[in-house]
Parts: structure tokens; C-alpha cells; sequence
């Protein structure tokens, strides 16, 4: 698994700014991906994570906030479980994504208790979420924060140039948006 800054964990393009970059089409199963970060900070808090199989192609975008730990505890423990939740359901699901999520949660808040004394930095940091994967030609998009994906479609086919269509696959996740303020003010009241 990729445990460091994107950029050094699969090769980097993109340009002399040293915080954007991206990485160019590489292939998967069901076609292509394509990368691209923008840091927004001196130190770099952001994760993420590409992981290709015969069964499915997986992707984890981590956006830290107040360290870059949280997004670093996701990055190494997220995709086993979402592969245990997976198994124990034959197959990969909308419902497999929300327990390996929710999973990775509890095991970090039990991280962060018994790292109390030695860091009590620790209680103040934090991550937001974005996992894509595909599998058997089913595309699964889970958001918690305000990381987003977009699919390019490619418009017409058979032309070496061909254009591309964007399409935002999210909606953001954090309380500025009501609902989701409502659901967070009723589990912390």
C-alpha cells in the first residue's frame, strides 16, 4: 500500500510547482485513471491511494486536517477492510464500503485513546474520506467531507483526440451543508 505522498508513490508529472502535479492516464481493468493533487499546505496532511486487481480497481482519497495522521491511518487500514467486508459478503457492496469505513473509524478513535497520554495532539486531528471503486462493471462512490470525484466520458469514440465529458459524481459532506449539519448535531448533541 502506498503509505506516502502520492507523488512518490506512483511517479509524478505535472508541471515545475512543486504543489500541484498529476499523473497521466495509466490503465485498469474497466480502462483508465488519471491523478491529480493540489497541496494546499507546507506540510502535506493528504493521502492517497490506488489499488488494482483482477476483481475490482480501488481508490482512497484521504484529506487530513490537523495532521496528516488520520489521513495516514486510512491509507493503511481502510482497504483491508473494505477486502475482509467484501469477502464476508462475496462480493464487493455499497453496504461493504460503509462497514469498512465505519470499521477504519472505530479502530482510529481506539488508536487515539490509547495514544492519549503520549499525544493528546492526536484527539484534534482528523480526515475526510473518499473512496471509488469498481467492480464487476458497477461503479461505488462513497463521500464523507468535501473531496469530489468526476468521471471523464470520453464523447466520441474512434478519434485519436477525443473530446471528454466531466461529470461531479459528489455533493460535499460537511456541515455547511444543513443536512448534513442536522445528522452531525443529532449523534453530538
Amino acid at each position: 500500500m502506498c503509505t506516502r505522498p502520492l507523488i512518490r508513490c506512483l511517479g509524478g508529472g505535472g508541471g515545475g510547482d512543486g504543489l500541484l502535479w498529476h499523473l497521466d492516464l495509466k490503465p485498469y481493468a474497466s480502462g483508465d485513471y488519471s491523478i491529480a493533487v493540489v497541496q494546499a499546505n507546507s506540510l502535506l496532511e493528504d493521502q492517497g491511494q490506488v489499488f488494482t486487481s483482477p476483481s475490482a480497481t480501488y481508490v482512497g482519497v484521504y484529506d487530513g486536517h490537523g495532521g496528516p495522521e488520520a489521513s495516514r491511518f486510512l491509507t493503511s487500514h481502510l482497504f483491508p477492510f473494505l477486502h475482509k467486508f467484501a469477502a464476508e459478503q462475496g462480493g464487493l457492496s455499497a453496504d461493504a464500503i460503509r462497514k469498512a469505513i465505519g470499521a477504519a473509524e472505530m479502530e482510529f478513535l481506539h488508536f487515539v485513546k490509547q495514544s492519549w497520554i503520549a499525544r493528546p495532539q492526536m484527539a484534534s486531528v482528523g480526515s475526510c474520506c473518499l473512496v471509488g471503486a469498481i467492480s464487476n462493471d458497477v461503479l461505488y462512490v462513497a463521500n464523507l467531507g468535501d473531496s469530489r470525484v468526476v468521471l471523464g466520458r470520453k464523447v466520441s469514440e474512434g478519434k485519436e483526440n477525443s473530446a471528454v465529458v466531466a461529470e461531479r459524481l459528489t455533493t460535499d459532506h460537511n456541515v455547511c451543508v444543513e443536512e448534513v449539519r442536522k445528522e452531525v448535531e443529532s449523534l453530538h448533541p
